[in-house]
């Protein structure tokens, strides 16, 4: 009898054990899709680190998702798929959800991956003597990943703060690979405005002096007077409102990404990378890593000092937001971060 009671009760313990497996291996929650196409402009930038990330650890897998990456010439690009509807969510600037919610289009951010923008604005060295401030890039050529693009916002911001305005300066789309690289050393821009790798990448090789920088705190403030998130991931309400548990599985990887981010060192990151990424120089890369670290966030929740900076930068430069009507609290659902905050460890 007492054989039998044990043999019960290590059945049971086994039944509960293998639960508790089970439970870990496999979504929490239910998937109302598992395939979903993810639109960026720009995927092996360090601005979209986190998506790297997500994709290459697995973390979209362990979440039972299928995560089709459609890459374009720039986050302006990435957004117009996803008005277009040929993709489902982006990973791209927090600014477009502003601009979206003053033109009467609900799309919201789930999650910040980027704190800081990590966008840095060069110039040509052989100009660089003579830049004091950004009224200097006045009839300047700057190439931006994309027009339109979140390193194109930043310039523009840059130019109010100085009475300029866009159009006094031309913009060229290079995107953010080595074809940016290449503008530089062929000559066809003055100046650049990008991410990394591209920047550290032509810092080294004296090809440009970085005369704006928001890969750190101190510079994002210089700029904007605050913080200034940047990277998101955002889609129509309407999909979130449909697929809440296929929302929650993507924002748990990236949730599991910010994570791994803190704690892993630039070669760990360097090591899970293919060899398109680090554009031919793995320690030049290892570097970038370094410096575009602190840009990352930390929670995944942005503020609302932060949602407000940004509302300010696009006030600041574009009229057509001048008398806009937007709902900032409707630019971000933090619903789904916190929960995986409360469940991630």
């Amino acid at each position: 009898m007492a054989t039998t009671s044990i043999g019960r009760a290590a059945t049971a313990l086994f039944a509960v054990a293998l639960g508790l497996l089970l439970a870990q291996s496999a979504p929490a929650q239910t998937l109302e899709k598992k395939d979903v196409k993810l639109g960026v402009g720009g995927k092996t930038g360090l601005y979209y680190l986190p998506l790297a990330v997500a994709e290459f650890k697995g973390f979209f897998k362990e979440e039972g998702l299928n995560v089709e990456i459609n890459d374009f010439a720039g986050g302006a690009r990435s957004l117009q798929a996803l008005v277009g509807g040929s993709v489902d969510v982006v990973t791209g600037a927090y600014e477009h959800t502003i601009r979206m919610q003053a033109k009467g289009q609900d799309i919201r951010a789930v999650i910040e991956l980027g704190r800081f923008p990590g966008i840095s604005v060069g110039v040509k060295t052989a100009k660089a003597a003579n830049y004091k401030s950004p009224a200097d890039l006045k009839g300047m050529k700057i190439g931006v990943t994309a027009p339109g693009s979140s390193t194109n916002m930043l310039v523009n911001y840059a130019l109010a703060t100085a009475g300029l305005k866009p159009d006094d300066v031309s913009f060229i789309g290079i995107g953010s690979s080595a074809g940016a690289v290449a503008a530089i050393r062929m000559g066809e821009i003055d100046a650049i405005s990008n991410i990394e790798p591209v920047i550290s990448m032509l810092e080294h090789s004296n090809d440009i002096k970085v005369v704006i920088d928001t890969r750190t705190e101190a510079g994002t403030r210089a700029l904007f007077g605050g913080t200034n998130p940047a990277a998101v991931l955002y889609m129509r309400e309407s999909y979130i409102a449909r697929n809440p548990g296929t929302v929650q599985a993507l924002t748990n990887a990236f949730y599991k990404t910010l994570k791994f981010l803190q704690a892993a060192t630039p070669e760990d990151i360097a090591a899970i990378m293919p060899p398109e990424y680090l554009l031919g120089d793995r320690p030049l890369y290892i570097s970038a890593v370094k410096s575009s670290k602190p840009t990352y966030s930390l929670t995944g929740i942005i503020t609302e000092a932060g949602m407000k900076s940004t509302a300010d930068m696009l006030l600041r430069f574009d009229d057509q937001m001048k008398d806009a009507k937007f709902d900032l609290a409707k630019t971000f659902d933090d619903r789904f971060v916190k929960k995986a905050a409360a469940t991630i460890h």
